[in-house]
């Protein structure tokens, strides 16, 4: 199987201690992936903008374990700190993304670790943190790889990271490189994997370059359902077979509107994609609504305002109840003036982040 050769038998250079450290940004998807299989594989296949200034720094400190006997050699050592304080909430989610990728990185129970981490962005506030986190531990993990393997490649290395990151969170395989990344198998995209991400191949109108992501704070508190419960409620919706044709149709009809910058069509796929996936939650049983009455107004201001005005703005949303607002560099200006008159009101503490389109994750 192609997984195989992300395993390795063997090192030529011990480590003994050391630390390591890399940011890595969040990523907001345009066509999405709701619905997964086996160990974080993906029912459809999904695009998506990586993003800028959200983004994780994890700094990965490690010292080598000492064992009496091999039988000692059990379980793994590591704390997790956020922005300076142990957070043992998050450790769970740790040890099983240990478990899962032990496979592919044997020296894991080698080395005690200490994982700090720190968002520029508020956490669970429907802002991808655990793709930002996930993809930045991923990448601390392959830098220690690579210190003990040293003809890894360039190209292998991002690639066994995307797939190293996917299996602590799924998103997070997008999230290492940009500006366009795909997820998933498509029959229109050579190269489109399950296993990872891979850089959109095609080249893309100027109209998206130097996208801009102005992310409205709508609600900052801890989501009521998990993402992962999310996906799980796909496996038996009634309208799971039809999401999954919707969104590979839709991935589809992107590749064109990409192409040509037609902007217009970009805005009806994008809005179209992120109210299916508020309504597959709505319609899974038990269903659930993520949104807020904030959301909606603010949804419907940006109508309004397009409406109004010939603006290219539209909208995307995530797994919660915050509106990511996608318009061109160009309108930058207007659509800012637009958010703090109007829409900042609806935002928990008038908060907004400003984003743009980036090129993805970088040693620090």
């Amino acid at each position: 199987m192609p997984e195989h050769r992300f395993i390795v038998c063997n090192y030529s250079h011990p480590l003994s201690s050391g630390t390591v450290s890399w940011q890595s940004p969040s990523n907001i998807a345009l066509v999405k992936y709701w619905g997964k299989y086996g160990e974080q594989l993906p029912m459809n296949a999904s695009i998506s903008f990586t993003l800028k200034n959200c983004n994780t720094k994890t700094r990965l400190s490690f010292e080598k374990r000492t064992f009496a006997k091999a039988s000692e050699r059990v379980g793994f050592d590591f704390e997790v700190y956020l922005d300076g304080e142990r957070e043992v909430s998050f450790e769970p989610k740790i040890q099983k993304f240990f478990e899962r990728v032990e496979v592919y990185l044997p020296f894991l129970k080698d080395f005690k670790f200490k994982i700090e981490t720190a968002n520029s962005f508020p956490h669970s506030s429907g802002i991808a943190s655990s793709a930002s986190g996930m993809s930045a531990l991923a990448l601390c993990l392959m830098d220690m790889e690579k210190q003990m393997q040293e003809d890894i490649t360039e190209d292998y290395f991002i690639e066994k990271a995307s797939f190293l990151a996917r299996l602590g969170s799924g998103s997070a395989c997008r999230s290492l490189e940009g500006p366009i990344i795909i997820w998933g198998e498509h029959s229109k995209i050579d190269d489109s994997s399950n296993l990872f991400g891979t850089k959109y191949p095609f080249k893309v109108h100027e109209n998206f370059e130097n996208y801009q992501d102005t992310i409205l704070l709508v609600d900052k508190g801890e989501k009521q359902v998990s993402s992962t419960l999310g996906h799980d409620l796909m496996l038996d919706h009634p309208f799971a077979e039809q999401r999954f044709l919707q969104a590979k149709n839709n991935l589809t009809k992107l590749h064109p509107v990409l192409k040509t910058g037609n902007i217009s069509e970009f805005i009806k796929i994008v809005e179209s994609e992120a109210l299916s996936l508020h309504a597959m939650m709505m319609t899974s049983m038990p269903y659930f609504i993520l949104m807020k009455p904030n959301t909606l107004e603010i949804l419907n201001r940006i109508w309004k305002f397009r409406e109004e005005t010939g603006s290219n703005v539209c909208f995307t949303l995530d797994a919660g109840a915050n509106v990511h607002m996608l318009y061109p560099e160009v309108e930058k200006e207007t659509v800012m003036q637009f958010i703090k008159n109007q829409l900042s009101p609806f935002c928990k503490n008038d908060e907004f982040i400003v984003d743009e389109v980036g090129m993805g994750a970088f040693k620090i």
